[in-house]
């Protein structure tokens, strides 16, 4: 499932519902639907921050019609996430030198080899 994503004001806990983005050029602001994927230059609000914001003076506001909806979760978030945690934990395999070849190698490569991934898998309480 996916993370929540919270609202970007801060010192707000809720979760994000809407996107703001600011159209520098028509001087115009608009709050429309949680936008897929976070941007750098737009904002995530929750439902009251969404509805409760004005524009700047002097400048246009477009809000979006109607009410505003959590995102579903999607299993595709899910699988994603449990094929990171399948590669984390996969050991990094080396070649070994040919004989009569001459590369040094670092003994510091040596650590990878053993190295597990940050991310574990729990099995669900039985």
């Amino acid at each position: 499932m996916r993370s929540p994503r919270r609202c970007t004001r801060t010192g707000c806990p809720n979760p994000a519902v809407a996107t703001l983005t600011y159209v520098y050029a028509d001087s115009t602001a608009v709050v429309g639907p949680l936008a897929a994927f976070a941007e750098p230059h737009s904002y995530d609000l929750c439902e009251q921050h969404a509805t409760r914001l004005t524009a700047p003076r002097g400048w246009d506001l477009v809000r979006h019609e109607g009410e505003f909806e959590a995102p579903a979760p999607s299993t595709d978030d899910l699988v994603a996430l449990a094929e990171a945690v399948r590669e984390a934990g996969r050991p990094v395999r080396r070649e070994e030198p040919a004989r009569g070849d001459q590369r040094l190698t670092d003994p510091a490569d040596d650590r990878e080899l053993g190295r597990r991934g940050h991310l574990r898998v729990i099995p669900p309480p039985a």
